[in-house]
């Protein structure tokens, strides 16, 4: 097959090779493991074969594409970036998209190469073209292409590249091509400012960072929306928390949302800066965020005990995550009676609510709940059994009767729900007095899906590897959620037949 391969390599390499023949090659490489490929393969092959690209036939076109991608698998990234550098400029201005997303996905490998990703440092138009992909209409081309610009940035060489040199100003032409592709560049520079402070520095001085902020604290609402969430990535890492402080956007969020009363439009951006400062509060201090902006805890307040199911579900998921650690969890606390008869209606929420509202309140819920073992004082372990009873008059049967509908959604989310609780004392006590509930978290019988099936199988692991479950579902349970894990969540118990003289 090799030799087969090696021929019809020879016949495109004088590129009088007919489509026949470039279909036989094509088949005839998948039979060819890359190492055999890489033995006989020449420059003048590829050469050719990026040659044939540059014809108005679609099929050919395809036919050669998918030929390329099989042998540029089996070069190094450095050579193809040392001896096919005109071609991939070429590609990237290639009509076809499939040549673009093949040229693009070369692009990616030499990046990733330490040796190879300098030689394109040296490639001023290559990385050129590389930019003016990000306007590209593909969105899977564009993709690409800010992927490889911040893998490229990662670098001093690379940030000098980019934001020293004529190609700050090619970035800058291409973000004028429409909102979305300016959006795409900002996507590409608060990645780039995430890998580090300096990374950060270079990226406010081209002046792109402190334009994305100007439209987030514009007049325009929906740009607003599209701006806050990638300012809410800059502010996952410390140096974009600290710029975002000393610039002061996050007081300028602050004060929108304050305003926010009296905007007719405040629906557009509201989620997306309420979202910001749930997000902030968990990558800094829940309680320092909560004291000195009040007005974001007073905003979710005020949504979750709102009509509006979408307002609803933007402050149950904030709250979720304002609740997914210890010092969140007692900035809720101090709430007192206001945070109870909120959970009374996100429990009601999560029973009668259309269905994904009702996972929304689910996944909250089991955020709110969880309690890691170390941290399991006596305080806190009273604080999360009051938070259950509050959710509803019988909170273990509602959560029971959620997780016994035939949804898998639903049905997984409830038993997050046990998941989250089942390490607890309180709720294993609870557990072991509800009728039934034990039998059920053993019975396999009533997972339908792998998803539930590994849902349930989580539940069991939480149980058994909780410090105090022997102790209080006795030994008989213990050893059955033992065995159960044991297992494993696909267990099928096997069915022994007898056969029967003179049966049918």
């Amino acid at each position: 097959m090799a030799e087969a391969a090696a021929e019809l390599l020879e016949r495109a390499a004088r590129r009088d090779a007919a489509l026949e023949e470039l279909r036989a090659l094509r088949v005839a490489l998948q039979a060819v493991p890359p190492a055999a490929l890489r033995a006989r393969l020449g420059e003048h092959h590829l050469g050719a074969l990026f040659g044939l690209l540059a014809v108005n036939d679609r099929e050919q076109v395809s036919t050669c594409v998918s030929i390329l991608e099989r042998l540029l698998q089996a070069l190094e990234p450095l050579y193809v970036i040392q001896n096919l550098r005109e071609e991939l400029q070429k590609g990237l201005v290639h009509p076809e998209d499939s040549v673009k997303i093949l040229t693009m996905s070369q692009v990616g490998r030499i990046v990733e190469d330490p040796a190879a990703v300098t030689e394109i440092l040296h490639s001023p138009e290559l990385l050129q073209q590389i930019i003016n992909c990000i306007g590209g209409e593909k969105i899977a081309v564009a993709k690409e292409a800010i992927k490889s610009l911040s893998r490229i940035a990662q670098s001093q060489e690379g940030l000098e590249a980019l934001f020293g040199s004529s190609l700050l100003g090619d970035l800058r032409n291409v973000m004028a091509t429409s909102d979305i592709v300016r959006y795409r560049v900002y996507e590409l520079i608060v990645e780039i400012s995430s890998v580090s402070a300096e990374s950060l520095n270079y990226c406010a001085s081209s002046g792109l960072i402190p334009e994305l902020i100007g439209e987030l604290t514009g007049e325009d609402v929906l740009v607003r929306a599209t701006c806050i969430e990638m300012v809410t990535s800059l502010a996952h890492t410390p140096q974009g928390r600290q710029y975002l402080a000393q610039q002061g956007v996050i007081d300028r969020i602050s004060n929108i949302i304050l305003g926010a009363e009296s905007d007719p439009f405040s629906s557009f951006y509201l989620p997306g800066f309420v979202k910001f400062f749930g997000n902030l509060a968990v990558v800094d201090s829940p309680q320092q965020i909560c004291e000195r902006y009040p007005v974001f805890m007073e905003k979710v307040f005020e949504m979750a005990e709102s009509q509006d199911p979408t307002m609803i579900g933007v402050a149950v998921d904030t709250l979720g995550i304002l609740g997914s650690n210890v010092e969140g969890k007692q900035v809720l606390q101090k709430t007192r009676s206001r945070f109870q008869n909120l959970l009374s209606k996100i429990g009601h929420q999560a029973k009668n609510a259309p269905t994904e509202l009702r996972l929304r309140c689910l996944d909250a819920i089991s955020s709110l709940l969880y309690l890691p073992p170390e941290q399991q004082t006596e305080d806190l372990l009273r604080m999360t059994e009051s938070w259950f009873t509050s959710l509803s008059s019988q909170p273990l049967e509602l959560f029971r009767s959620i997780s016994t509908q035939p949804f898998p959604d639903l049905h997984c989310g409830a038993l997050r729900v046990f998941t989250a609780i089942a390490n607890q004392p309180w709720a294993q006590k609870l557990m072991l007095s509800s009728p039934g509930f034990v039998e059920y978290v053993v019975d396999r019988s009533v997972e339908p899906d792998k998803a539930s099936k590994d849902a349930k199988y989580e539940l069991v692991k939480a149980l058994v590897n909780s410090k105090t479950i022997a102790e209080i579902f006795g030994n008989q349970y213990y050893l059955r959620l033992r065995a159960y894990l044991q297992e494993g969540p696909y267990y099928v118990k096997a069915v022994s037949t007898t056969a029967v003289e003179g049966a049918e």
